[in-house]
Order: structure tokens, then C-alpha cells, then sequence
């Protein structure tokens, strides 16, 4: 294989333009995203001077995940996904809008603000999954993990980049300008939802203009063995060894407190997603996504675990770059999976499983960690939930042979969706 395989696949730029535009604006509004985030996360304490205001904030933005995620599921098997994406993009950049009035405005409110950060939050989860079926729809089956990949770079991206652009804004210009950049990016998504072809769902039975459902997305994920499997090792992984909510007490008892070591932490989880993501060539190639995605979930678990033990600071940082590779690896192949394993009717309420694990796991994985340092230590806390996903893991591979023989499918069984369809911009 030659060296140019290797780096970061883009193809999927070069040979789907209604797929390129996508990217460009997904891309554009999870960067105004994190700036958002750095902006409310001030602006709330700057309200309330407690973290208890600060910590309202998961509450305002988890609630919305989970309901709006799982109503937007069973809404992109029965509608238009395109136009359903076009009106719940359009209604972030109206509450996009709305914070930055707020703050124009002076606002003293900090119920008003976490209601704006809710709709918006409601807004987003609503087309979430909708949004989760577009790469294979737009793609051949050989790039949607290229694709994939290609989203996790540019999320990975934002996340290192947003803070520190947020924090520039903010020190020069105030929040209303950090809430204007946001509001700049979604229109830019906005462009580009507006020049997708229509996508309805395919094999879809309809009567008197309602979705007649058979299954819901729970059901067909525990009927396959390769999304329950798939669905199970991510769950395993965050539930059982999720880092964050320990950083802080790491820090503070092998660094002194260090301000700076604890940016340096989540900087070295960014930096090893961005490394792998660029470097992913080799992995969006490979058919044997099930056995790649089980191996990089162990990896992220066995990192974790040195990481708790890792003494000298260059070491720690090292472990977290490789949890930080591990999973967007795990990720890029989970989610083509998910994606090519399920029957277009379905893959909207799938995507809304997926989404929910995807936002339900990481938390509850902080608050066991947490929860267990408090009663014993961090590094117990994070060497056993390292070694319990690890055989966790090696459980699943072991019971699920389906998984670990999956092979991503060479031939285009689900042929991308052409623009001639439906012209750019029509509704």
C-alpha cells in the first residue's frame, strides 16, 4: 500500500460536490459551536458566580439531546430528511440570533439564556439523525467511512480551535460578538443543506400520508447482531472509562493544579483525534470494520488504564493522545457501520439510538468515574473502569462472531443521491 493511502481520504471532496458542500458547512457551524459554548459557559458565570449555574448548562443541553434526538429519529423515517435538516437548521440560526440579542441586550436573565441554549440544543437533536443518514446517501459504500472520518477531523478541528478563538473574541469584542460568529457559521450550514437533493427515505410504505411503522430503531438494533455489537462496545467504552470528569483531580494531585497541565489533557485527547483522523486513509480502506472498531475500543480502554498509572506528565499526555486516536477510530468505523447495516426505512430511529448512547454514555461514564474516585482514587478509578471496558470489550467480540467477521459491502448497493433529482435550492 503506498504512502499517500495512508493520510486522511478525500475522496469523498473530490467526487460528491452536493457531499463537499455539506462538510464545509458542518464544519463552519460546529466551529461556531465550540465558540458558543465558551460564550454561554461565560456568560452564565458571569450571572451566577456558582457552579451550580454553570453546571445548568448540561441540564439545558442534555434534556433536549435525549427527547428532541429520539422524536427526530422516528421524524427522519417519515419525512423529507432534507427538508426536515433545512428547518431545524434554520431554527438554530433564529435561536443563534436570539443569544446574541441577549447579550446586545445586557441580559441579566440566566433563565432566559439556558432557555435560548435549550431550543437551540432541541433544535440541533431534532435533525441529528436526520443528519446522521446523509454521507450514505451522498456516498458509494467504499467512502462512507472516508466521509465519516472526514466529519470527525473537522469536528475534532473545532474542538481545539473554538475555545481558543472563542476566548479572543470574547477578550476584544464581547459575547455578542462571540454569538454573532455562531449565528454567521449556521447560515453557511444553511447554504449548504439548501443545495442537497431531496432525500426521502427509501422503502418506506405510506397510508393516507402517515409513516406506517413496523419496528422501532431499539428493536432492529437488538435483532442484529452487528449494530447491537457495535452499539455495545461504544456504550462499553464510555460508560466504563470515560476520563473528563477525573482531569481536574489528577491534576491536582500529580501536578500541583496546574491550570495549564489541564488544558494540556484534553488538548492531548484533541490532538491524538486530529492525528488519527488525518492519518485515516489506511483505516476508511479497510473492510473489517467490526474487528477494526473492537480493537480501537480496547486500545481506548488500555490507554486509559496507563493513564491512570502514567507518572511523569510527557507519559500522561502520550496515554490520552492514544485514547484520543483509539476513538476517533472507533467512532469513523462505528458509525459506517450503523449506518450501512441498516435498511434506509430504519435509519433515522437507528441514528436516534445511536445518537442517544453517543450523548447518554460519556455522561454517565464521567459521573461513575467521579463517583468512584470519591470513594477510593482517581487512579483506581480510571485503571479499573480501563480494565473493566477492556474485558467488557473482549466479551463482545467473543459472544458477537457476526461483528467480528463484518466486511463493509464493495458493491453500490445504495447508490449516492444525484442533485439532478431535485435542483439546488428547491424545496
Amino acid at each position: 500500500m503506498s504512502g499517500r493511502v495512508r493520510f486522511l481520504d478525500t475522496r469523498p471532496l473530490r467526487s460528491s460536490p452536493p457531499y463537499r458542500a455539506l462538510w464545509i458547512g458542518t464544519s463552519a457551524a460546529q466551529l461556531g459551536a465550540q465558540v458558543t459554548l465558551v460564550a454561554v459557559l461565560a456568560q452564565v458565570w458571569d450571572l451566577t458566580g456558582s457552579p451550580v449555574g454553570t453546571g445548568a448548562i448540561g441540564l439545558a443541553t442534555g434534556l433536549p439531546m435525549v427527547v428532541f434526538g429520539l422524536l427526530g429519529g422516528t421524524l427522519a423515517d417519515t419525512v423529507d430528511r432534507r427538508a426536515l435538516v433545512r428547518a431545524t437548521t434554520a431554527g438554530q440560526l433564529l435561536a443563534a440570533g436570539g443569544l446574541c440579542a441577549q447579550a446586545l441586550a445586557d441580559n441579566r436573565n440566566v433563565v432566559l439564556l439556558l432557555a435560548l441554549v435549550a431550543v437551540a440544543t432541541a433544535c440541533a437533536a431534532l435533525g441529528a439523525p436526520a443528519r446522521r443518514t446523509f454521507p450514505v446517501r451522498l456516498l458509494p459504500p467504499d467512502q462512507v467511512a472516508a466521509g465519516l472520518a472526514l466529519n470527525n477531523v473537522s469536528f475534532q478541528f473545532a474542538m481545539l480551535a473554538g475555545p481558543a478563538a472563542a476566548g479572543l473574541i470574547i477578550a476584544r469584542w464581547g459575547l455578542p460578538a462571540a454569538y454573532a460568529t455562531q449565528a454567521a457559521a449556521i447560515a453557511v450550514a444553511v447554504a449548504a443543506v439548501l443545495r442537497l437533493p431531496a432525500m426521502r427515505p427509501e422503502g418506506v410504505r405510506a397510508e393516507g400520508g402517515r409513516r406506517r411503522a413496523e419496528r422501532g430503531g431499539w428493536r432492529i438494533v437488538l435483532r442484529r447482531h452487528t449494530l447491537w455489537g457495535s452499539l455495545a462496545t461504544d456504550l462499553s467504552a464510555t460508560l466504563l472509562a470515560m476520563p473528563i470528569a477525573l482531569f481536574p483531580l489528577v491534576n491536582e494531585v500529580r501536578f500541583d493544579g496546574n491550570p495549564q497541565t489541564l488544558g494540556l489533557f484534553l488538548s492531548a485527547v484533541a490532538v491524538g483525534g486530529i492525528t488519527a483522523g488525518l492519518l485515516s486513509g489506511t483505516v476508511t480502506r479497510w473492510r473489517r470494520g467490526g474487528l477494526v472498531q473492537l480493537t480501537a475500543a480496547a486500545v481506548w480502554g488500555l490507554a486509559l488504564a496507563c493513564f491512570g498509572l502514567a507518572g511523569p506528565l510527557w507519559l500522561a499526555l502520550v496515554c490520552l493522545a492514544a485514547a484520543g486516536a483509539a476513538d476517533t477510530i472507533s467512532v469513523v468505523t462505528r458509525s459506517a457501520l450503523v449506518q450501512l447495516e441498516t435498511p434506509d426505512a430504519y435509519r433515522g430511529r437507528v441514528s436516534s439510538v445511536e445518537h442517544v448512547i453517543g450523548v447518554a454514555g460519556p455522561e454517565l461514564g464521567n459521573f461513575r468515574g467521579g463517583l468512584v474516585a470519591s470513594a477510593t482514587s482517581a487512579t483506581f478509578s480510571l485503571v479499573t473502569g480501563g480494565l473493566a471496558a477492556l474485558t467488557a470489550i473482549a466479551a463482545i467480540a467473543a459472544a458477537n462472531a457476526p461483528l467480528r467477521a463484518y466486511r463493509t459491502p464493495s458493491e453500490d448497493r445504495n447508490p449516492p443521491a444525484q442533485t439532478t433529482t431535485a435542483p439546488s435550492g428547491t424545496p
